[in-house]
Formats: C-alpha cells, structure tokens, sequence
C-alpha cells in the first residue's frame, strides 16, 4: 500500500515557511537546520513528484548554505535521481546549479563550469530565460577568470539578450560591470569605460543603487590609472568618498577607494598625505582580515618606498605580500611581488627574475588546458544532452511501437496463428537492424570526438611554439648575452629586457587580436606588424633588416587567415635566423604575379647543406601553415653563404 499522498495547499505552505526560516539570520544555526529538517519531514510524505524535486533541491541548496556539504551532497544527489527519472528538466537544471554553487565556492571551477554548462543546456531546453542567462554568467565568470577573454565575452553577451527580454536591469548592470572588467584585462581601456557608462545607465531601474553606483565610480577610477589619466581617476575615487558615512556604511570598499585614490597620487607625483592613507588602508584591511586588499595595500607601500629610496621597508612589504599571495593562491599579485622583490633586492634579483619566469610559463599553461577544458566541456555536455534526448525519443517510439504491435498481434492471434508468428519474426529482424544502426551511430560519433581531441592537441603545440616560447626564447637570449655586474649601461639593458618579459604576455594578445579580426586599413597595417616584428627582433639577434614589398599587392584583398599565417612563418624563420644562422643582414621580400603572393626570406648567416635536411619542429609548422594555404615552398642554402626561404602562396 502506498501512503505517500499529494502535497495539500496548507502542506506547501507548512513547507515554504520552514525553507523561508531556515534563511533568518537573526537565528541560530542549529534553530535553522531544525527548519529545514521540519520541512524535510513534511516533504518525505508527500507522492515523489515535480513539487517534491524542486522543494527537495531548495532544501539541498540551503543546507549548503549552513556549511553541511556533507548533506548538502546527500540531498542534491538524491533529488538528481529523481529528476532524471521523471524527466523534470527544471529541476534538474537547478539541481546542476546546485552542484556548481558548490564547487566554485571549492575553487574546484572545472567541476564548477561542468555543472554549469549542464544546468544551462536544461534550461534552455525549457526556455526558463533568468535561469539560463544566470548560469550562462557563471560559465563566463570562469572563463575571465582563466583570461579566455573570447569566450567570456561570448557567454555574457548572450545572457545580456536573455536579461533584456526580462528587463531585469539589476542583472544587466552586473553583466556589463563585467564586460568592462574584461577589457581592462586586455587593455581596451575606452571599451572598459563605455561599459561601465552602459552599466551605470541601468542602475535608475534598481532600488537603493547608491552601493552599486560607488562601485562603477572606482572601477572607472580605477580604469583611467590604468591609461595612466589620474587626474580623471582621482576625480572619480573623490566622487565615491564624497559620501561622509561610507566608512561607516562599508570599510572595506572605504579602505579600497583611499588606497587606490592615494596610489594614484603618489603615481601623479603628489605625495602630500600618500604615506597616511596607505598605511590606513592597510589597517583597516588587516581589521577586516581581508587578505587580497592586504596584498594590494603591501604592493602599493613597497613601491612608494622603492621609490623613497627605503630599501628595507619596500623589501619588508614586498616579500609580505609575497608569502600572503602564494598562501591564498593569488597568481596575479604573486607575480607583481617577484617583480618588485628583483627591483629592490639587486643581489637576489636573478633568482626572483627566474621564480617569476617558471611560475608564469606555468601559469599559461594551466590557463590554456583549462580553457581548452571548457570547449570540451561544453561540447560533450551538448553531445551528451543530444543523446539522452535521442535515446529518450527512441524509447518513447519503441514503447508506442510495442504497445501497438501488441495489440496488433493479440487480434491477429485469435484469427490465424502462422500470420502472427511471421509478424514475430519480421519485427525482430527490423529491430536487429535498428540495434545494428544504433551501435554504427555510436561508434561514428566516438571517432569524431576522438579526431577532434587530436587536432586540438595538435593545434596547442604548434601555437604554443610558434607564439609563447619563441618569444621567450628571444628575451632569455638577449639576457643570457648580458654579463651581470653592476655598471649602469649593463643595469640599464638588463631592465630593459626584463620588462620586455612582463610584457609579453599583452604583445601575444594584440598581435593575435590584430592578425585574426583587424587586418583592414581602418585598423591594422599589416606590413606595419611585420616591420614591427622585424625591429623587435633585430635588435635581439643584432642583425639589420630591409622590408620590401612591390606596389601591385593589396592587402586588403588577402584574407585573414592568409596574413595570420604569413606572419607566422616570417616569425618562426626570424627565430630560426637568431638561434642558428648568426646572420647580420635578413630581408623580408613581398612580390605578387600572376595570381600568387610571393614570399622570400633571406639571410646572410652560416647556411647549410642541402643533403643534410633541416629537422626541428619549426620548420614542421612552416611546412603546415604553407600547406593550409594551398601553397609550396623551396629551401635554398649552402654552407657559408647564406639561405633562402621562397613561398609561393595562390590568391583567389
């Protein structure tokens, strides 16, 4: 017998007000869980059903509130099952939300935009726009967090469309908040501030939106010191401390805005009364135990003391805030502390210089898999929802064409027996074929994903060679050449090369930027970037260079994918150049006839024998890039005299 019975109107309120206490604060936490017990109690009589599942996910998500993972992970699970069985998409969306809240307060952000990505697929599915908007912000809050700037970018855009459609002006502020935070990332400065604009201009629609208004007042402030305007920034951290109660109302955003107002000052030359507030700033924080502003506030001290020429305090402040960003796992401020720390401890700098190198190439490398992570996430998520919807049809169809047959062949059996054993036999033949189908299907898609993982892989490597250790390989080149004593001329260079380092990071940015989207007049010359590039590197491997290119090439009808690639291969062979030839003339030549864009790139260095054929894998993804453009190539060289490099690449 069963004894579960539908959820009453009076049960659903008994239900909701024990939830609804379970979220006062003014109670205790035990007298909270008990809330939640009580209405868990009342919930385990009622039939398992669409109300059961939703109430019983709320349930879940409150008790994780109350920090009791352990149920919370018992509760979630247990509402998963019943959702999946009886096809709730709602629920099961919220549930994966669930998941997701959990796991990014874990900083487990993998697990966290796995759950994510599943919660969206199923709210899209039903069309629950706040829901599917919210979740598509949680992905692109991980993805700028792992600086896959693109696809953050991408993710927040659609959920902007959702939150319009709704009107919901309090998410559309907190969604262009972000945009603008993005492109200060990538240092598209007058982007960041005209989001910032966009945002503000939605906070007429939200209630007691002085908090959120102060905040796009310093993060503007805070975007204009970055374009290193800061009579404009101190503008605007005065505009939010024109509020006489906001250290009462909020320390801690009192304490970010004063320090940020007085960095800026001393940053214009003004140090009147700069010392005051950081050290304020600073002890505020500490009270707060607010552990990242503590970094920023010991960042900002040390620099104004380097600057002071008060050596042991800057180090003393500088190796702080070192040890507190590795202990909290803040990658961005631990790489500004190293930085500091070989500015001002001459005698360690190269050992500083050299933890700041290895923890960076790290840190690339585990942004890249981790971006690379995610497209796979949301691509097998979109696969796996596919499959269970197929499956789910098929069954659905199986069980129509079943029930039918059956009733079918009962009529059939009452009026002639052999007609219903042939109908037996012609429905297990269609259904070995469509099981044979089924596992052709499977085994088609299995191949597909696994040729997709390897080109991915593939595609890593040859952008990881091509782009970030080239470049590297150039700075610690120049670098190695430097004898490290203490004469100004060789100090001078020896700095020089190591903010080229900090650097390189934004020139993969904009180079990439500029050779995949910018490639017209109207934004980016393309043999300007060459040149660029030619320069650079001239310098590195102390070799003249001649850039020629005939009048009869428009660049504006090449396409991006060919300039992309062009450059490319120019930049492998320079590098080429700089680590075997010794070469101290290199000329780039540009010519187009009769339908071919003609490369040459010749150097005067050491050479080669033709018998002996180059190996390496830079060569290897020249040969590629040529061979994705549907073009040939030749190797001219002898030894002592030199070798050229002739491209011949179709324009259509």
């Amino acid at each position: 017998m069963n004894n579960t019975i539908t959820a009453n109107s009076h049960d659903k309120d008994s239900i909701s007000s024990f939830i609804e206490n379970s979220k006062n604060t003014s109670l205790s936490i035990f007298e909270r869980k008990k809330s939640l017990e009580k209405s868990l109690q009342i919930l385990k009589s009622k039939t398992k059903d669409s109300f059961y599942t939703i109430n019983l996910s709320t349930i879940a998500y409150q008790t994780l509130k109350l920090s009791d993972s352990l149920l919370f992970k018992k509760r979630n699970k247990e509402a998963l099952v019943l959702a999946e069985k009886l096809r709730d998409t709602f629920s099961i969306g919220d549930i994966h939300w669930n998941y997701a809240t959990y796991f990014s307060s874990k900083l487990d952000y993998d697990s966290a935009y796995y759950h994510f990505s599943k919660a969206n697929h199923y709210f899209e599915m039903g069309t629950y726009l706040y829901e599917a908007a919210t979740t598509q912000y949680g992905m692109a809050h991980i993805r700028g967090h792992f600086r896959d700037y693109s696809g953050s970018e991408i993710l927040t855009f659609n959920a902007i469309k959702k939150f319009k459609k709704i009107n919901d002006s309090g998410s559309l502020y907190t969604l262009y908040n972000h945009l603008a935070i993005l492109q200060n990332d990538i240092q598209q400065y007058d982007e960041a501030l005209q989001y910032h604009k966009t945002a503000i201009g939605y906070l007429k629609n939200i209630n007691k939106s002085d908090a959120l208004y102060q905040i796009s007042l310093n993060n503007i402030g805070v975007t204009y010191f970055k374009m290193k305007k800061y009579g404009k920034a101190i503008h605007y951290f005065d505009e939010v401390l024109v509020d006489s109660l906001l250290k009462t109302k909020n320390l801690g955003r009192y304490a970010r805005v004063i320090d940020n107002k007085a960095y800026c000052e001393f940053k214009k030359g003004d140090t009147l009364n700069v010392l005051n507030k950081l050290n304020e700033a600073l002890t505020i924080r500490d009270s707060l135990n607010n552990k990242e502003g503590k970094i920023i506030s010991m960042l900002n001290l040390s620099d104004y003391y380097k600057s002071t020429n008060k050596t042991i305090k800057a180090f003393s402040y500088a190796k702080k805030a070192n040890q507190l960003a590795k202990e909290i796992k803040n990658s961005r401020d631990y790489l500004k502390s190293l930085v500091l720390l070989s500015e001002i401890d001459i005698k360690n700098g190269q050992a500083y210089f050299k933890q700041y190198v290895k923890f960076n190439d790290s840190l690339l490398s585990v942004e890249r898999k981790t971006q690379n992570k995610f497209t796979r996430i949301d691509y097998e998520t979109e696969q796996y929802i596919e499959e269970t919807e197929r499956l789910s049809e098929l069954n659905t169809l199986i069980l129509i064409s079943s029930f039918g047959s059956f009733t079918i062949l009962s009529l059939i059996y009452f009026i002639k027996i052999q007609r219903k054993r042939n109908t037996n036999l012609y429905l297990e033949a269609e259904q070995q074929k469509a099981n044979e189908q089924f596992y052709i299907l499977s085994l088609n898609q299995k191949s597909k994903l696994e040729n997709e993982k390897v080109n991915e892989r593939n595609r890593i490597s040859e952008e990881l060679h091509d782009g970030i250790l080239g470049k590297l390989f150039g700075t610690r080149l120049s670098l190695s050449f430097l004898e490290m004593d203490l004469k100004k001329e060789v100090k001078t260079k020896y700095d020089s090369f190591l903010i080229e380092l900090q650097t390189i990071e934004k020139e993969i940015r904009e180079v990439s930027h500029k050779l995949n989207e910018d490639f017209d007049d109207s934004k980016t010359d393309f043999i300007s970037l060459i040149q660029q590039l030619l320069d650079q590197n001239s310098k590195i491997g102390n070799f003249k260079n001649e850039l020629i290119q005939n009048d009869e090439i428009n660049w504006n009808n090449i396409d991006e994918i060919t300039k992309v690639n062009l450059y490319k291969i120019i930049q492998e062979s320079i590098f080429n150049i700089i680590k075997h030839s010794e070469a101290n003339n290199v000329i780039i030549k540009f010519r187009f006839s009769n339908g071919h864009l003609n490369l040459s790139i010749i150097d005067n260095g050491f050479g080669f024998k033709q018998k002996r054929k180059p190996k390496g894998i830079g060569l290897k993804n020249i040969k590629s890039r040529i061979e994705k453009l549907d073009g040939s190539y030749e190797i001219l060289s002898e030894k002592g005299e030199g070798t050229k490099i002739l491209i011949h690449i179709p324009i259509k």
